[in-house]
């Protein structure tokens, strides 16, 4: 259980996250996903990331229990942790392929918006079910996945888009059967490793070079909404009624 780091083929570096049962990340698992993510990236051999996760879906998000048992100082720990698993993703000197099978949701939306690829399995499906859980944030990670107006409609509706949805938008490479998720994943990761290692950095950074949006900058701004949620106790509210609005 944790994050892990494998190298199956050559130039090719695998972290692996697992937080049964739903991988939804305590705040130690956030950080140890960046430091894997950096790590990976500053090795001289690596020219490509893939990041996998185990069991019935990619990422549920926060460890939503932590939060409640432990308070602000959870809370804190966990957007500090999400941006900086986010960034660590976007930042890595190395492309990063995400390959995504069964649920992705918050703050599984930050890591595979700030990937450079997308693989998913078909039963794979994308949300931000934040405004059920009391919560803001990664909706600058959905904008880079789908168009402005259905990005806002999922963040509103707290509703998720399936791979194929995706696919068509453009965002996901490919779709496979679950089963041959990882070989395919592997296929594409091969096929970026065999580029020259200095100049596929070069790349990473003149393409980060000229995103129209800081997605650090936007989603520490979103961030500050999620705090005012919590300390306005509006976040306890919603998260004690399931997302419904009910009456003070």
């Amino acid at each position: 259980m944790g994050v892990s780091t494998s190298s199956p083929e050559k130039g090719i570096s695998v972290v692996t996250v697992d937080f049964p049962p739903v991988n939804a990340l305590p705040v130690h698992g956030w950080y140890a996903l960046a430091d894997a993510v950096r790590a990976a990236g500053r090795d001289p051999e690596v020219r490509c990331v893939v990041l996998t996760a185990e069991g019935r879906g990619f990422n549920a998000g926060v460890d939503i229990k932590e939060i409640q048992a432990q308070g602000q100082s959870a809370l804190l720990g966990a957007n500090s942790g999400c941006a900086e698993a986010f960034s660590a993703v976007y930042e890595c000197e190395v492309p990063v392929l995400a390959a995504v099978q069964g649920f992705c949701l918050g703050g599984g939306i930050g890591l595979v918006g700030n990937a450079d690829v997308i693989v998913a399995s078909e039963d794979a499906t994308f949300g931000l079910p934040e405004l059920d859980r009391g919560a803001l944030g990664a909706a600058t990670h959905l904008a880079r996945l789908v168009p402005q107006h259905l990005m806002r409609t999922l963040y509103y509706t707290s509703r998720t888009a399936s791979a194929a949805e995706l696919h068509a938008h453009g965002s996901v490479w490919r779709v496979v059967p679950r089963a041959e998720l990882r070989g395919a994943a592997l296929e594409l990761a091969r096929e970026i490793a065999a580029k020259d290692g200095r100049l596929l950095r070069l790349a990473k950074a003149a393409i980060n070079g000229i995103d129209p949006v800081d997605v650090r900058r936007s989603y520490r701004f979103e961030q500050g909404f999620t705090f005012e949620a919590a300390v306005s106790g509006v976040a306890d509210r919603v998260r004690s009624t399931f997302g419904k609005d009910v009456p003070e």
